[in-house]
């Protein structure tokens, strides 16, 4: 008998099916033994009857986690016991045929509740685990959603999708926040993010995107940030103005939520997640603009910082919901000193640059803006930034050989994760996340091994 899906089950009523997958959950009662039985597409509950004797003995025998292989008559339930939020709550499957596949260890916490009460440290540390629970396995499927709504967004406009190394000769943004690596006799790093490499196929292409993984040494432990990161990136090439990328920008950020709110409602009502409606026009005002806004609201005064700290971003965000109906807003015209070397100054005011950063849910979701693409001025810009042009050969050769006017942005993937679904540190929507304390586990676990 060819395998049924669990997901396509209340189509089967009546009929005999095979279902393959894990029991979350073993209730005894008597003479029925009840299995919620999940597989990669759903939940569903089926029945043991003590008048199958070998079933039943092998029924009793199982744990959370066991992998089984069940055959079986799918009836309707009684009325008094249809479980109303689970999309096969109307059905379970009577067991004509039991089988165990693997046996798991009994889990050390409860992998059958509706939530995992655990520490976060515990949560991760445990991770090939405790993303089988359905509320861990939500995130990422909603993060799946994200990731394939960017690049639907990007095909639709044309743009074609580029991969990109992560090992790079040099530091792509300067700064000491880099991992250097050995790789074999010379000096390399992990990547930055993606930027020049992307910036290079432009000539070719016009419109490229990449999903590439990228590397921040930075050295403390926050909420917000992670030491590796799956960066969201376009570019695109003969832009008008650096409008173009925030229009842009604003039409993948609306995508990206039509998608979620489409494909992900089982996983938005399970964290309780209404999104916003993104329908009016994103607001952009500039750095200088917004924190006059913060001041006359009460914060303390940054009008003097290059940018914006969390606290700045949580208030513009209520002020752009309150004054335009959006959540999100566009800050544009960050200092030149403080953004990378290859950003376009502003031409009526050198010292501020052709950027942006898309602020929502109260915190930035996208960086972005015009690229210098004039060599002479992009060679000094790398010495000026205290970075030598000889470290850019390939990166600049782009350059000497028609680069139109370009630029893009990028978003990371588990920071829009973390903010769609309300959770409350960036770890917990990344897979298997790296920071200053851990590699898969932490490290002074690993020491006292």
């Amino acid at each position: 008998m060819q395998r049924t899906l669990i997901k396509d089950t209340p189509q089967k009523k009546r009929e005999e099916v095979l279902i393959k997958g894990w029991v979350r959950v073993r209730r005894d009662h008597g003479k029925l033994i009840f299995l919620d039985i999940r597989d990669r597409s759903g939940l569903i509950q089926t029945v043991v009857p003590s008048v199958s004797q070998s079933w039943y003995k092998t029924a009793q025998g199982l744990n959370t986690e066991d992998a089984v292989e069940v055959k079986g008559k799918i009836n309707k339930r009684p009325e008094n016991t249809i479980n109303r939020g689970l999309p096969t709550g109307e059905i379970e499957i009577e067991v004509l045929e039991l089988k165990l596949l693997a046996k798991a260890k009994t889990p050390p916490f409860d992998m059958g509740s509706n939530s995992l009460n655990l520490e976060l440290p515990t949560l991760l540390d445990n991770r090939s685990l405790t993303i089988r629970h359905p509320k861990i396995a939500a995130i990422f499927s909603v993060q799946s959603t994200i990731a394939q709504a960017f690049r639907e967004s990007l095909w639709k406009e044309g743009f074609t999708e580029v991969f990109v190394p992560a090992i790079v000769p040099s530091a792509t943004e300067g700064g000491a926040e880099v991992f250097p690596i050995e790789y074999y006799s010379r000096k390399a790093y992990l990547a930055q993010s993606p930027q020049l490499y992307k910036q290079m196929t432009v000539p070719v292409y016009e419109r490229v995107f990449t999903l590439a993984h990228a590397y921040r040494a930075e050295p403390s432990i926050t909420t917000r940030h992670l030491s590796e990161y799956l960066s969201l990136d376009c570019e695109i090439g003969f832009i008008d103005s650096f409008h173009d990328l925030m229009d842009q920008a604003e039409k993948t950020t609306k995508y990206i939520f039509d998608k979620v709110k489409k494909e992900n409602i089982n996983e938005l009502k399970m964290y309780g997640i209404t999104l916003p409606v993104l329908d009016k026009p994103i607001p952009r005002i500039k750095l200088k603009e917004a924190q006059e806004i913060l001041l006359k609201r009460g914060l303390v005064d940054h009008r003097n910082e290059p940018d914006l700290d969390p606290t700045d971003e949580k208030e513009i965000c209520k002020w752009a919901q309150e004054e335009t109906g959006n959540p999100f807003v566009f800050i544009t015209h960050y200092p030149t000193k403080k953004r990378p070397f290859y950003t376009m100054p502003d031409k009526d005011d050198p010292n501020y640059t052709l950027s942006f950063d898309l602020i929502g849910i109260n915190e930035e979701w996208v960086t972005g803006g015009q690229r210098i693409n004039d060599y002479d001025q992009l060679i000094s810009n790398i010495r000026e930034w205290g970075n030598d042009p000889a470290n850019f050969g390939m990166y600049l050769q782009a350059f000497e050989y028609g680069m139109p006017p370009e630029g893009g942005f990028a978003m990371g993937l588990e920071r829009i994760t973390k903010d769609i679904l309300g959770l409350s540190n960036v770890r917990e929507a990344s897979l298997f996340p790296r920071d200053m304390e851990r590699v898969d586990e932490r490290f002074s676990k690993t020491k006292e091994k």
